[in-house]
């Protein structure tokens, strides 16, 4: 039988209508975040800082201080002879004040990155370089910069590997226990011909015989050589205090494993990214080369 349309007729079939509608949207927000169940934020990501080399080797302290605090940035690493002026010719003065500029900013450490290296044939030329190092260290402790980046860097013709390997660890043993004595801790990197590769330093490391002796990953390719990237990791992992990081964009480099083996490590340092952007808005690009080092940690 065919039924009369009537007003209540007309209210019943709406409200009926509506608690579908109401009912089916909330299915759909359960269903979505059914489908997000398997994401966990990651509420505890890296820490992320600059090298100066070479976004901003043509900037002075204020501007660092100012890009880094505007785009979330929590340390630098100020590598010698850029526009900074951070060097050993500053006097006691300029030292402190360059200290309390850094300590009256929001980021959290300094560090430098000098160019001094140990595999030199020549003793002289080493001696130097040591030397030069503990000056340095002076300069770090004056401003309150907690480590220095040195380098292995290179094997001399016609020298066995193994005695240059030697020689550079009992340097950076030196060295290591001079900036100990100064509250600075001295950082060998993964860096230099012959001398990039994760097995080599570790057996610098093993010659310095010190506790002292720090290394600052490079996140070079030949990371995962041999057994792997965890395998070489974990060589070094209770000595690194500090990274390089390149472009995460790479995906020759496995950043995302990289940074759950420091997360899953204990890591507390800083990835200073070393990346060139110069010719480039630097706020912009800091801002998403940011963005993509959280997310590469499924952060944000």
């Amino acid at each position: 039988m065919k039924k009369s349309f009537t007003r209540r007729n007309f209210l019943r079939t709406t409200a009926l209508t509506s608690t579908g509608a109401i009912l089916a949207g909330c299915n759909t927000e359960t269903n979505e975040n059914n489908s997000e169940q398997g994401f966990k934020l990651n509420e505890n990501p890296l820490k992320l800082g600059v090298m100066t080399y070479t976004l901003a080797e043509n900037w002075d302290i204020d501007t660092i201080i100012k890009n880094l605090t505007e785009t979330g940035y929590k340390s630098v690493e100020l590598r010698t002879t850029h526009a900074h002026g951070v060097e050993v010719s500053l006097s006691s003065a300029e030292r402190a004040e360059v200290k309390k500029r850094f300590e009256d900013s929001a980021l959290e450490e300094i560090s430098l990155a000098s160019a001094f290296q140990y595999h030199y044939a020549d003793k002289d030329e080493l001696r130097k370089n040591i030397e030069g190092t503990k000056e340095y260290t002076l300069l770090a402790e004056d401003i309150g910069a907690t480590s220095i980046r040195v380098f292995p860097n290179a094997i001399p013709e016609g020298v066995p590997e193994e005695q240059t390997f030697k020689q550079i660890g009992k340097s950076l043993a030196e060295v290591g226990e001079f900036a100990y004595d100064h509250g600075v801790r001295i950082k060998v990197c993964v860096h230099g011909q012959g001398t990039a590769r994760v097995p080599v330093i570790k057996k610098i490391i093993d010659y310095s015989e010190s506790p002292h002796v720090y290394v600052n990953w490079n996140c070079n390719l030949s990371d995962t050589e041999g057994e792997g990237l965890e395998y070489n990791f974990n060589m070094l992992k209770d000595r690194i205090i500090s990274l390089h990081i390149h472009e995460l964009w790479d995906e020759r480099y496995p950043y995302r494993k990289l940074f759950k083996l420091l997360a899953d490590s204990g890591f507390k340092g800083y990835c200073n990214a070393e990346i060139d952007g110069n010719d480039e808005d630097p706020i912009r690009l800091m801002r998403y080369y940011r963005a993509l080092f959280l997310a590469l940690q499924n952060a944000y």
